[in-house]
């Protein structure tokens, strides 16, 4: 016991430090955003969050004073008109990291614009200067309409002529962006470590080593506990490719959104969405005659509450994959969130003590967020599973 307890040190220790780190690295990050404090810039903790939680045409790394560090990535457009047109995101920036327009487009907080005939080189940065007195205005609408609708309104007006000049019509956006590029490196990392675990075991290797000691387990217990439980010991197998595809991928990318400067995949409802809908096909496709008769005509259930019944059902068909997808983009979103507003307490407050609690306070939920990265992983798993197990089963009892 003693010797196991001393081989354990070493590995809190270094999980310890891991999570220090990346409190560590929020915490600057959302000092250069904030300003370096050299500035009472009302919002900048805020729009950090944002910008960390949203996609964007460039993969931000960190910013050192006035420095931006960033990987510029593809924008690639197909023009109705003008046909298949290729940019990198670092032609939309001068070197001050301002946007400006490039080839017929431009890209303002994270969204792609196509120039019309209105546009001129001034408006772009009237709208950009101006835009805090647009939102000042909007308040004072607010205020002085005293109704929430009319205030609303009002606010919409202001706004609709932000972007003079611009169109998001007229083009198909099909660029790399940091989600994209994210969801890329994911894939590149399945690849490499499954290959190389499949490789292994055509080997012939009995004892699992290395990484394939650290996979197995986890393998082994997505068949044994997931799909054989909830699909059954006859119809499991059909379905492990699939389980155990969407276990690691929402894994790994869980985990790779909790690294400093990482995407935030799995926290974009667009992902979570696509990943639900496969779960939906693939449970709707494979719905055997007894799956759908207990929708479509519930079996002992008196024939006046039928047609209630149904309307239930085929709700319910529809809720499963938008449960899904909440679920596990609320989590993930949410752990980001609370992690990067605790840091920003000191800076918002121009605390050092406040900032200093803050950033210890963020270490610990960013090993929370670890865990639930595994538990996220593992509940869409299980879920599908029982969809999937539902769907299939023959309705023998």
């Amino acid at each position: 016991m003693m010797k196991q307890s001393r081989t354990n040190i070493p590995n809190l220790l270094i999980i310890s430090f891991l999570a220090a780190i990346f409190g560590l690295a929020s915490s600057s990050n959302l000092w250069a955003a904030s300003g370096g404090g050299d500035e009472e810039k009302e919002g900048g903790g805020t729009d950090f969050i944002m910008h960390h939680i949203k996609d964007d045409y460039q993969w931000h790394i960190i910013t050192l004073g006035h420095t931006h560090v960033t990987i510029p990535l593809p924008v690639i457009v197909y023009d109705y008109e003008d046909g298949l047109k290729v940019f990198m995101s670092s032609d939309f920036y001068d070197e001050h990291h301002q946007p400006k327009p490039h080839g017929g487009y431009y890209i303002d907080h994270g969204k792609l614009y196509k120039l019309t005939e209105g546009y001129s080189a001034s408006s772009a940065h009237d709208n950009e200067g101006h835009e805090e007195d647009h939102h000042e205005e909007a308040g004072s609408h607010n205020e002085d309409a005293g109704h929430g609708e009319e205030g609303a309104h009002e606010q919409e007006e202001v706004h609709g002529n932000e972007h003079e000049g611009m169109t998001q019509s007229g083009f198909l956006d099909i660029s790399i962006t940091k989600n994209v590029a994210s969801l890329i490196i994911s894939m590149i990392l399945l690849f490499g470590v499954f290959f190389t675990v499949a490789k292994r075991y055509k080997k012939g290797i009995a004892a699992p080593k290395g990484i394939q000691s650290l996979f197995e387990p986890v393998i082994v217990f997505i068949r044994d506990d997931i799909a054989k439980v909830n699909i059954g010991e006859h119809k499991y197998e059909r379905f492990m490719p699939y389980l155990l595809t969407l276990f690691f991928f929402i894994l790994f990318n869980n985990l790779l959104g909790l690294t400093p400067g990482a995407a935030n995949l799995t926290g974009n409802i667009a992902v979570t969405m696509c990943l639900a809908l496969f779960t939906f096909f693939i449970t709707q496709f494979n719905g055997r005659k007894a799956y759908w008769m207990h929708i479509l005509w519930t079996p002992g259930v008196p024939l006046p509450i039928r047609p209630v019944i149904l309307v239930v059902e085929v709700i319910g068909i529809f809720t499963k994959p938008i449960s899904l997808t909440l679920r596990l983009f609320a989590s993930i979103t949410a752990g980001h969130i609370v992690v990067l507003s605790i840091v920003g307490l000191g800076f918002i407050l121009n605390s050092l003590v406040v900032g200093f609690v803050g950033t210890l306070f963020s270490v610990i939920i960013t090993l929370i967020e670890i865990l639930v990265a595994v538990i996220q992983a593992y509940v869409f798993t299980l879920f599908s599973s029982m969809y999937i197990g539902q769907a299939v089963d023959d309705g023998h009892h």
